[in-house]
C-alpha cells in the first residue's frame, strides 16, 4: 500500500505530507482548497503527462513523492529492481519510493527507488499498483484486454471448471499454432529448402567419395613425419643396437656384455650375502631387458627398409584429399564426420517435405475441430460468468443512485487467439430501453466513477490492485445514495487500500482516516495575496468539526456536530 504521499509546490499546495494507512482514506476540503491536486500528484507518480501549469506560481518546480510498502515478490518490486532501484527489504516485504519532478518550463524527471528512471517505468509500475477513477480519467477496466482479464478472473472464481477449460484451450491452441507455423514454413520456403537439399547432397557425395576414417588426418600426419625422416631413424636405431650388442657391428665392449660381466661377478659372491644376491637378480633382469630392446631395434630398422619410396607420396596425396574436406566442413576429420552425420539427418528432413506436409495438414484439421470445441466450452462458461457479473454490478448500481442502469457484458465471436475466440466488451445501459454504450461514453464523470466503483466492489476479491483512487465518485448524488457509496467504498477497503476525494459527509463518515485540505491567503508587500493549502490528518474531534462543516457549513454549530456524530455512529454500524 501507499504509506504516504509528499507534495511540494503543486497547484496551491506549497508543501504537505498526506499520511495514508490501510482501509479507506478520504480527502475533503472547501472548494478550491486543492483536493484535486492529491489526485494530480498520484497521476504524476503513475507516469501521467506532466503539465507545467500545475507548478505553483513563483516556484521553479513541483514534485510528488510516495513511499510504498509491498509484499516480497510483487511484480512492481521486480520491475523497479530491473530499472536499478534501491529497495529497502524487510522480512516478508520491501519499501519502495517513487518520485516525479515537473519544472516550470515543462521538463519532467522520474525517480524509482532513488535512481533516475524513464517516465515509462512509472507507468509500468502504476499498472500493478494503483487504479485511478477520476472525473476525466477512468484508467482501469476501459480497454478490452483488461475487461477480458477481469471477466476471466471472475469466471475462475464463480465456476471452478473455467481454469481447466481455459488451460485445455490454450494447450490445443499452442499446438495448432506451432503446426500452422511449421506448415507455412514448409510451403513458403520450398525453393530454399530444395537448394539446401541439393547443397547437402553434393557435400555428402564429396565426403563419401573420400571416405575418411576417424582421426585419419592425425594418423597420416604422424606417418608422414616418420617417412620424411627414414634415414635419420634408421641410423639412430642401428646405432643404438650397436651400442647394446657391439659384436654384430664391430669390436668394443657393448652394454649387454658389460651387464653380463657385472651379473657374473655378483653371482659369484651371492651366497655370501642375501642383499647382494638380490642385486644380482636385478642386474640379470636388466640383461634380459637390454637383449629384448636390441631385438626390437633390429626389427624396427628392418621395417624401415620395407617402406617403399612411393609410400610417402601416397600418404601426402591422401592428406591432401582430407585437407580439402577440413577446409570446407570442420576443423578436423572427426568434425567432418560429425558434420556429415548431422547433414544426413537434415537432408532426410528436407527430402521428406511432402510426407511432413500431409501429416501437418491432417494434424491441423484435427486440431481445428478440437479447438472449436474447446473454444465453445470457454465461451459458454464466460457467458454464464458474464451474466452473473452483470447482475451483481447492476444491483450495486441501483444502490448507487443509478436505479435504471445496467452493466451489459457483450461477448461476440472473434478470431481465435491465445485467450479464446471471444471479443469482450463492458457496456453501460444507463436507462431501460436505451442502447448499451462502451464505458466512458454517454455517462458523466461522476456516473462513470460510480460504475467503476460498482465493478471494483464486485471484483475486489478476484482482481484487485493494491490501491484505488476515486476522485469525487459521489458527484451529483446525495442522501441515501451517498450513504450507499460510502458503504461500498468501505466494503472495497476491506480488501485493498482506497483513497477518495469527496465533498459529501455521508461518504467521509465511513473513512478509516480523514485528511483535510485547508487553504489560506498570505499577503505580500504589494498588497496582493498568495493562496496556499495545507494537508493534515484529523483526529476524532477535528473530524466531527469537519463533518459538521460538510453537513451545514457551520463547524462550530452544536446541532451540526451532533448530526456529525450521529453520522459517524451510523457509518460504523453500517460498515460492520
Amino acid at each position: 500500500m501507499i504509506e504516504e504521499i509528499r507534495i511540494r509546490d503543486l497547484g496551491v499546495i506549497s508543501e504537505s505530507t498526506l499520511p495514508l494507512g490501510p482501509g479507506l482514506s478520504v480527502v475533503s476540503g472547501e472548494t478550491g482548497a486543492g483536493k484535486t491536486m492529491v489526485v494530480t500528484a498520484v497521476g504524476l507518480l503513475l507516469g501521467n503527462r506532466a503539465d507545467a501549469g500545475a507548478v505553483r506560481n513563483g516556484a521553479k518546480s513541483a514534485s510528488a513523492e510516495a513511499t510504498l510498502t509491498l509484499p516480497a515478490g510483487h511484480a512492481a518490486l521486480k520491475r523497479a529492481q530491473e530499472a536499478g532501484a534501491d529497495v529497502d527489504e524487510f522480512d516478508g516485504g520491501a519499501q519502495l519510493i517513487l518520485a516525479r519532478t515537473v519544472s516550470a518550463d515543462g521538463r519532467s524527471r522520474a525517480h524509482v527507488g532513488g535512481r533516475s528512471a524513464p517516465i515509462g517505468v512509472l507507468t509500468e509500475l502504476g499498472e500493478t499498483l494503483v487504479a485511478v477513477h477520476g472525473q476525466s480519467d477512468q484508467i482501469r477496466l476501459k480497454n478490452p484486454a483488461a475487461q477480458r482479464e477481469a471477466l476471466d478472473k471472475f469466471a475462475a472464481e464463480a465456476q471452478k471448471s473455467f481454469p481447466s477449460a481455459m488451460a485445455s484451450y490454450s494447450g490445443v491452441f499452442g499446438r495448432w499454432k506451432a503446426a500452422q507455423a511449421e506448415l507455412e514454413l514448409l510451403r513458403t520456403s520450398s525453393r530454399e529448402r530444395l537448394r539446401e537439399a541439393e547443397s547437402l547432397t553434393a557435400a555428402l557425395a564429396e565426403i563419401d567419395a573420400v571416405s575418411p576414417l576417424p582421426a585419419e588426418d592425425e594418423v597420416l600426419k604422424a606417418e608422414a613425419v616418420k617417412l620424411g625422416n627414414v634415414e635419420e631413424l634408421r641410423r639412430a636405431s642401428l646405432g643404438a643396437h650397436e651400442a647394446l650388442i657391439a659384436e654384430d657391428y664391430g669390436d668394443g665392449q657393448d652394454a649387454v656384455t658389460l651387464v653380463d660381466t657385472a651379473k657374473r661377478l655378483l653371482e659369484g659372491v651371492a651366497d655370501a650375502d642375501d642383499e647382494l644376491a638380490e642385486t644380482a637378480k636385478r642386474v640379470s633382469e636388466v640383461g634380459y631387458l637390454l637383449a629384448d630392446i636390441a631385438r626390437d631395434l633390429v626389427g624396427y630398422a628392418t621395417s624401415l627398409d620395407s617402406e617403399g619410396p612411393g609410400r610417402l607420396s601416397e600418404v601426402e596425396d591422401r592428406r591432401g584429399e582430407l585437407a580439402v574436406l577440413v577446409r570446407k566442413y570442420a576443423p578436423n576429420i572427426d568434425g567432418v564426420l560429425l558434420w556429415a552425420e548431422q547433414a544426413r539427418v537434415r537432408l532426410n528432413e528436407l527430402t521428406d517435405d511432402s510426407g511432413r506436409i500431409e501429416k501437418l495438414e491432417t494434424e491441423l484439421a484435427g486440431s481445428l475441430v478440437e479447438l472449436a470445441a474447446r473454444a465453445a466450452e470457454v465461451t459458454k462458461l464466460r457467458r454464464a460468468a458474464a451474466e452473473k457479473l452483470s447482475r451483481q454490478v447492476s444491483a450495486e448500481l441501483k444502490a448507487l443512485a443509478m436505479p435504471d442502469a445496467k452493466l451489459v457484458i457483450e461477448i461476440t465471436p472473434a478470431e481465435r487467439g491465445i485467450h479464446g475466440a471471444d471479443d469482450i466488451a463492458f457496456l453501460l445501459q444507463p436507462h431501460a430501453g436505451s442502447l448499451p454504450r462502451p464505458l466512458g461514453k454517454g455517462a458523466s464523470g461522476g456516473e462513470l466513477s460510480r460504475v467503476m466503483l460498482a465493478l471494483e466492489v464486485v471484483l475486489a476479491t478476484v482482481d484487485p490492485v493494491p490501491t484505488f483512487v476515486f476522485d469525487e465518485v459521489d458527484s451529483g448524488v446525495g442522501g441515501k445514495a451517498a450513504v450507499e457509496i460510502g458503504r461500498r467504498l468501505a466494503m472495497l477497503a476491506r480488501h485493498v487500500q482506497v483513497l477518495v476525494v469527496t465533498h459529501l459527509p455521508q461518504v467521509a463518515a465511513f473513512a478509516d482516516q480523514h485528511i483535510l485540505v485547508t487553504k489560506s491567503s498570505v499577503s505580500k508587500n504589494s498588497g496582493a495575496g498568495i493562496t496556499t493549502s495545507n494537508v493534515r490528518l484529523l483526529n476524532d474531534e477535528e473530524r466531527v468539526r469537519e463533518l459538521a462543516r460538510m453537513l451545514a457549513g457551520q463547524e462550530d454549530s452544536a446541532t451540526a456536530q451532533a448530526h456529525a456524530k450521529e453520522l459517524l455512529a451510523d457509518a460504523r454500524r453500517g460498515a460492520a
